[in-house]
């Protein structure tokens, strides 16, 4: 299972596959779920049931959806092949694909590409909305550190240390080093 974010729940997504393995007379060995986005390659859950997988701890992976386990096909491709490689079966409840057999295989590739397509299109609805507010004139990202540079620098030279001049800004101490070093 994989949400985006933390507060999303994966529930109905449990519910499901747990309801599926009973029907197909699955025993569950392990649930696995990530609470990040599936453009990360590296995530804990994915990484761990992966790891199980190579270890031989089960036969099938049931999954929501295909796109729980990745948005890139190239990501998703490589977890189906490595699956494939070490014999265990991939099966998605939303889709109803079971890699058991050749036109599953097919099915999970076409599908993988249309969830880079859906990913693809939600990262240009979002530039796109990106510069419609820079063309507003709103700003984008943090606001820029406006700091005392000469008042950083008397501080360091009055024997304080960096993490003393950090603390007091309320800035870290690499950003109190970046003054520090362009000041010098």
């Amino acid at each position: 299972m994989r949400v985006s974010t933390v507060d999303q729940r994966p529930e109905t997504q449990l519910h499901d596959l747990r309801q599926m393995a009973g029907q197909r007379g699955y025993q569950i060995v392990q649930e696995y779920t990530d609470r990040i986005s599936g453009t990360k390659a590296k995530r804990p859950g994915l990484d761990q049931m992966m790891t199980d997988a190579r270890r031989g701890r089960f036969d099938v992976v049931l999954v929501w959806a295909c796109d729980r386990i990745a948005r890139s096909t190239r990501h998703f491709l490589a977890v189906l092949d490595d699956l494939n490689r070490i014999g265990v079966e991939f099966v998605s409840f939303r889709e109803n694909i079971d890699t058991g057999g050749p036109l599953g295989r097919a099915i999970v590739i076409i599908i993988a590409a249309i969830a880079e397509l859906e990913r693809s299109l939600i990262v240009e609805r979002v530039r796109a909305g990106m510069r419609r507010a820079r063309l507003e004139g709103q700003r984008i990202g943090r606001t820029p550190l406006v700091l005392d540079n000469a008042a950083i620098q008397q501080d360091r030279q009055r024997g304080q240390s960096i993490r003393q001049i950090a603390k007091g800004y309320s800035v870290s101490t690499a950003t109190i080093q970046r003054v520090l070093k362009k000041t010098a």
